[in-house]
Formats: C-alpha cells, sequence, structure tokens
C-alpha cells in the first residue's frame, strides 16, 4: 500500500515544537498489521537551512518541488519573520501551495496561508495571542480563536503550539477512523480527544480550589451519556447554582456544558459506528441522543454525512 505523503515546509523563526509534530504523529500512524500510513518529508525554498527560534538551524532535506508529489502540506507556526509582521509571503511559497490535495497549518502557520489566499472566506484558527493581529491583517477569513483546531476540507488550521497535536490526529482518525486513531494516541502518551477550546486557555483568572471545579462532573458525564442530562442535574451534581455551573464550566473547557456535551456525544456514537453492528437507533440510545434523527443531525452537523454512510466509510478501513 503506498503512503500517504505529508510534505513539510520549513520557514525562518519556525517554532521547533510545531516541526516535529507532524512527523511524530503522523509516523506513529500505523495499520493494525503494523505497516505505516504516513511517510513525512521536510522542505524550504531552494532546500536552504531555517533558522527556528531556539537557536539553532535546520536544514530540510528538499526544497518546495517536493509539494508536487505530496498529499498533505503541513506549514508550521513561526515565531518572527515577514509572514507574521505583516502578512506577506514569497512568491514561490504563495505558488506553491496551491493546488494541493490538501494543506495544513499548525499555531501561526495559519498567518502563511492566510497570506497565500488559502484562508479567504473560509473558517480558521490561530493562536489566540496571535488573533487580535490576524483578523487586522485578514478579514476575509473567519477567524474562530477560541477552537483548537478548524477542519474545512482540504484546507485545515489548529490553535496554538499543542493544537497541532490535536489536529494531526484528528487528520489521522479522519483518514484511517479512530482505532487506529487511539493507537497512534498512546503511541505518543497523549489524549485522543482533547475538551474543549483554547479559550480555556487564555490569560484569564479561574476558580480557586478544588471546589471550585468542573471537571467532576465532567467525568460523571462521560459516563451517563447515555442518559438525560439537564443543566439543573449538572449543576446540582457540582454543587452550584446553573448560573456559577455554566461559567465555571466555560472558563475551565472554553465551551458550554451543552456544547460540549454533544460533541462527546458524537465522539462516542462515531466509535461505536465504526466498532460495533449496531444499529442506528441503538447507537443514537447509547449515545445519548435518544433518536436516529436527532443522531443523524448531529452527526452532519459534526462530519458532514449521515451515520450508514459514516459506517460504510471507516468500517472499510
Amino acid at each position: 500500500m503506498r503512503r500517504h505523503r505529508v510534505a513539510v515546509v520549513a520557514l525562518d523563526h519556525l517554532a521547533p515544537l510545531d516541526l516535529g509534530i507532524p512527523g511524530q504523529v503522523f509516523w506513529a500512524a500505523e495499520s493494525p498489521d503494523g505497516e505505516k500510513l504516513y511517510e513525512v518529508v521536510t522542505c524550504s525554498e531552494g532546500g536552504r537551512p531555517v533558522r527556528c527560534s531556539a537557536g539553532y538551524t535546520v536544514q530540510p532535506d528538499h526544497d518546495l518541488s517536493v509539494l508536487d508529489a505530496a498529499d498533505t502540506v503541513v506549514i508550521p507556526g513561526i515565531h518572527a519573520g515577514r509572514a507574521l509582521k505583516d502578512g506577506t509571503i514569497s512568491e514561490a511559497l504563495r505558488a506553491a501551495l496551491h493546488g494541493r490535495p490538501r494543506v495544513m497549518s499548525i499555531c501561526t502557520g495559519a498567518f502563511v496561508l492566510a497570506a497565500a489566499g488559502l484562508l479567504d472566506g473560509r473558517p480558521a484558527t490561530t493562536h489566540w495571542r496571535e488573533a487580535p493581529r490576524f483578523a487586522e491583517l485578514f478579514p476575509r477569513v473567519k477567524l474562530d480563536p477560541d477552537v483548537l483546531f478548524v477542519d474545512d476540507g482540504d484546507v485545515l488550521t489548529s490553535a496554538g503550539v499543542a493544537a497541532g497535536l490535536d489536529l494531526c490526529l484528528h487528520v489521522v482518525r479522519r483518514d484511517h477512523g479512530s482505532e487506529v486513531a487511539n493507537r497512534t494516541a498512546r503511541r505518543c502518551v497523549m489524549p485522543p480527544w482533547r475538551e474543549g477550546g483554547q479559550a480555556q486557555y487564555i490569560e484569564r483568572p479561574l476558580p480557586d480550589g478544588p471546589q471550585g471545579g468542573t471537571a467532576a462532573t465532567r467525568d460523571w458525564m462521560l459516563a451517563h451519556l447515555a442518559d438525560p442530562l439537564d443543566l439543573t442535574a449538572l449543576a446540582a451534581h457540582a454543587r452550584m447554582s446553573v448560573r456559577t455551573f455554566t461559567r465555571r464550566f466555560r472558563e475551565e473547557t472554553g465551551v458550554s456544558p451543552a456544547r460540549w456535551l454533544a460533541g462527546q456525544r458524537v465522539q462516542h456514537a462515531r466509535h461505536l459506528l465504526e466498532t460495533t453492528d449496531l444499529g442506528v437507533e441503538e447507537v443514537a440510545r447509547r449515545a445519548g441522543f435518544g433518536t436516529a434523527v436527532s443522531l443523524r443531525q448531529h452527526l452532519h452537523a459534526a462530519v458532514g454525512v449521515a451515520p450508514l454512510a459514516y459506517r460504510h466509510t471507516f468500517r472499510r478501513m
């Protein structure tokens, strides 16, 4: 089986962790019989060495011509340089990024995609700290600074730094299903799905003390996905008023309780569709959606397909 080729473009002042994330996550992805599913190569303009923000130089093995044979192109984040300061990139890089089957950015790599015109009219994200500058430079992009990543089909963007792990793992899941993604996550010693968005990491005061958190209630929600869980019951479990619970839940996860719960239910439904032969009605019941109609609506909103189509796609992998 031909390996999916991932080409990582190294730019001056790149973030070293961002550069290493694709190689680590995609390298760790294997089929059930241990076959590597991805090949990762690194390139730069002219194949030249590039300086990273940690004070050392990286020498890529390829120039931009390697992108012609790439199935996925990844732009790591940069801490400085023209693309971040004024939204410009070289014409050679701009031309090289267009027409690729799938393009991804990690952190401030979204500035490069936006400067190339690949994000015009599209939803995207970047590091929350750089979001105001990004919005100023690229007003045509539908920026969402709260999420960990945005999947817009052939163009995907992630939030700051470690969110690149979430995005790459999401791509593995999209390409090969949850079982491969879960094994990849275990090999990388990372969670297969991270809760909430990057809003939870923005610098701001959070409730003090273990009695102020909602983590125990989130664990309880995960153990009772099939049950009806309304806001009153959740607040009561956390021993808070509804208003306080809602506020603290959003502060800790970056999303509302309802949105978080719906996301967890969708993930559980996807897992059941991929790994069991349960009927759609039963999957809907076990995931907490109650009816197949509700499951179809939520799954289509999340991944764009109906339950049976989703199962047909991922059970073949």
